[in-house]
Formats: structure tokens, C-alpha cells, sequence
């Protein structure tokens, strides 16, 4: 065998092995991962340390725990229950039957399993609440931002429209607003999502006049950094931890702000929703009548969700600003 073919059959290529071949300008060593992928393990690490710091808090595991515990019960609802709960026609049993082991929770004025419907509407309170605080959310992160970028003429008048919205009842907005547009979801969460966001926008102002005032900001704008590079890349990030924890904590407000509107009879009426169980119960009299069975299990499954919610939500606040000194 000549010197050539022993040096074939000893690379890398002809032996199968994938191995990065050592960069002779390191001095023999594997070349170093590249910024993506340092990028990504920076991530990782933050994550561990966030939940490291989550479970901490034990008010905050609570809370959490009881909304996974929430989620897979709104989930699994069309397995365990089925869509044909909402059916009036076929309803297994009497009206306003009291609890008994054929109907844990009783039924309603017209028959149904009250616990089957409490399980369905679990699933529109919870996506109404989420898709309304992102909404909301979204709105006013976008205002803070720009406001506290811009500043100038923009700022004042941003802010002057957010103070606006601020000294006005939210509720009444809301049900203007669900008034005058047609009964949907979408308009459930159109009435909540621009009627709850000047909070947040109050709130990613301060902070994006904070970062904004730091120095390496100041360097990045004189290397030729635009508006849309320093509010994506430098701002954005720096505020996304206040944006997270102000998330969780809207999210509980526009569950009770849902079921308010679907209590007043401002819902859809052909969606099943913890409120409008609590409106249903309402119009059947079950308050004079002393049926608390149908009021109680949706007006808990409400409370108990938004209790959850503002528990995560002081958890992560307290995470991501230790200062603030929340009990554990």
C-alpha cells in the first residue's frame, strides 16, 4: 500500500467521521459555535434560570399548575364531554335538577348536564381572555414603544389619547362598543383588546425612555442605527420582560370582563361561555328560586382562573424585577 493511500484511508471522509476537522488558525482546536448558536444557548440558559426562579414562588406553581390543569380540561372538552352538550333538544334530563350522581352539578332550565356545560365554556373564556389580553397588550406595547422613541409632537398626542382612555370606565367603553357592533366573539375581544390597553402603554414608555437614555443606545444610533433598528433590536427586548408579566396579569381581567359582557347579555348567544351560564341562570330565575347550583360552578370556575392568572402573573413580575420584593 503506497504513502497515498494511507492517507486516504486515514481521513476523515474515507473512516465515516463527521468530526469538524481542528482550524489550524485556533492552534488545533474545534472552531468556536457561531453567534446563532450562541445566541440560542444564551436563550436556553435564561430560561433554566427563569424557571429556577419561578419555582420559587410557591403562589406562583399554584397558580400555574391549576391553569395547565384549566387548559387540558378545555382541550380534551370534544373527548369528554362532546359538542352535543349544547343541544336543547336532546338534553338527558329535567329542568333545574338538582345535584345527584346521574348530573354531579345539576342541570340547567332546560335539561342539560350543567357540568358538561361548565367544561365547554371553559374553552371560549379562555380563548376570548388570551386572544383579548394579546390584543390589548399588543396595541399598547406598540404605543409605549413608538411613544417613547418618536417622543415629540407623536409622544404628546399619544399620550394625551392614552390618558383618555385612562380616566374613562373601561366597562362602559366595552359595552358601547358590544352594543353598537354585531354579537360575536370577535366582537368580544375587539371590545375588551382596544378598551384595556392604555395601562400598558403607560407602562412600555417609562421603560422605553429607561433603555432608551443608557448609553450603548446612544452608540448605536451613531454607527447609523435606524428607528425601526433600535426599536426591534435594542428597545423590544428590554421591554418584552415588562410586556410578559403585564400579559398575565391582563389576561385575568378580560375573563371577568367577558363574563361581564356575556352576564349582560351582550355575548353571543350561540356559544356556551361561563358567563353566559351565569346570564342563562339569571333570565331562569335561579337566584330567587334558590337553584345555586347553577350559579355557583361558573362563577368558581371564573374566580378560580383569575385568581390563577394574577398569581403567575406576580410570579413572573417578581422574577423578572426582583426589586419589587414579592412575597413568596
Amino acid at each position: 500500500m503506497t504513502a497515498e493511500t494511507t492517507e486516504a484511508a486515514d481521513s476523515p471522509e474515507a473512516s465515516g467521521d463527521d468530526r469538524t476537522p481542528p482550524d489550524a488558525a485556533t492552534g488545533g482546536k474545534p472552531a468556536a459555535p457561531g453567534p446563532r448558536a450562541l445566541a440560542w444557548r444564551r436563550r436556553r440558559a435564561s430560561a433554566a434560570r427563569f424557571w429556577k426562579e419561578y419555582r420559587r414562588h410557591r403562589a406562583g406553581v399554584v397558580g400555574l399548575a391549576a391553569l395547565v390543569l384549566f387548559a387540558l380540561v378545555a382541550l380534551t372538552a370534544p373527548l369528554t364531554v362532546g359538542s352535543d352538550v349544547e343541544s336543547v333538544t336532546d338534553a338527558p334530563g329535567r329542568p333545574l335538577e338538582s345535584p345527584s350522581g346521574h348530573f354531579p352539578l345539576g342541570t340547567d332550565q332546560f335539561g342539560r348536564n350543567l357540568l358538561g356545560l361548565v367544561i365547554w365554556g371553559s374553552r371560549v373564556s379562555l380563548l376570548v381572555g388570551l386572544l383579548a389580553a394579546v390584543l390589548s397588550v399588543a396595541i399598547g406595547a406598540l404605543i409605549g414603544v413608538t411613544a417613547g422613541h418618536f417622543r415629540g409632537w407623536y409622544a404628546t398626542v399619544a399620550m394625551r389619547v392614552t390618558d383618555w382612555f385612562l380616566v374613562m370606565p373601561t366597562l362602559v367603553l366595552a359595552i358601547a362598543l358590544a352594543t353598537v357592533l354585531s354579537r360575536s366573539l370577535g366582537t368580544i375581544v375587539l371590545a375588551i383588546g382596544v378598551t384595556t390597553w392604555p395601562t400598558t402603554a403607560r407602562l412600555v414608555r417609562a421603560q422605553t425612555l429607561a433603555v432608551e437614555s443608557r448609553p450603548y443606545i446612544e452608540r448605536a444610533k451613531a454607527l447609523g442605527g435606524g428607528h425601526w433598528h433600535i426599536m426591534s433590536r435594542h428597545v423590544l427586548p428590554n421591554v418584552m420582560p415588562l410586556v410578559l408579566a403585564q400579559t398575565t396579569l391582563i389576561i385575568s381581567s378580560a375573563i371577568l370582563a367577558e363574563a361581564t359582557l356575556a352576564f349582560l347579555g351582550l355575548g353571543d348567544p350561540t356559544v356556551i361561555s361561563w358567563g353566559g351560564l351565569l346570564q342563562d341562570a339569571r333570565e331562569a330565575g335561579a337566584v330567587s328560586s334558590g337553584d345555586w347550583w347553577y350559579l355557583v360552578p361558573p362563577g368558581i370556575a371564573i374566580a378560580v382562573v383569575a385568581l390563577a392568572f394574577t398569581l403567575c402573573g406576580r410570579a413572573v413580575e417578581a422574577v423578572l424585577n426582583p426589586r419589587l420584593g414579592v412575597s413568596r
